[in-house]
């Protein structure tokens, strides 16, 4: 089942999200990563907040494991960001319809 995963970076900034997307070899505008369905991020005053939608909490987990927690350590961002979970019943990404 499909999952939705929030994250909350509180006390950081766009830049941080600039960096850590350059140490994980992410480009702006994509692709996305491999089982990552949607993407997206927004400043929320206090920090930035990234929002996704994964395949499996599994597929996630992994990213985040092998991908992301050695790109915060490299950066020293110190401080983990707040991870919430949510069931996805349904999602639409770009124009794509049942003929």
């Amino acid at each position: 089942m499909a999952v939705a995963v929030q994250l909350d970076f509180n006390g950081a900034t766009l830049e941080h999200y600039d960096r850590i997307n350059e140490a994980i070899g992410r480009l702006p505008g994509g692709p996305a990563s491999r089982h990552e369905l949607f993407h997206w991020v927004t400043d929320t005053g206090d920090g930035f907040r990234v929002v996704d939608v994964w395949e499996t909490r599994e597929s996630f987990d992994r990213f985040l494991h092998e991908r992301l927690e050695p790109a915060f350590a490299e950066l020293g961002l110190g401080q983990e960001p707040e991870v919430r979970f949510f069931d996805v019943y349904n999602y639409s990404v770009g124009e794509r319809f049942r003929s």
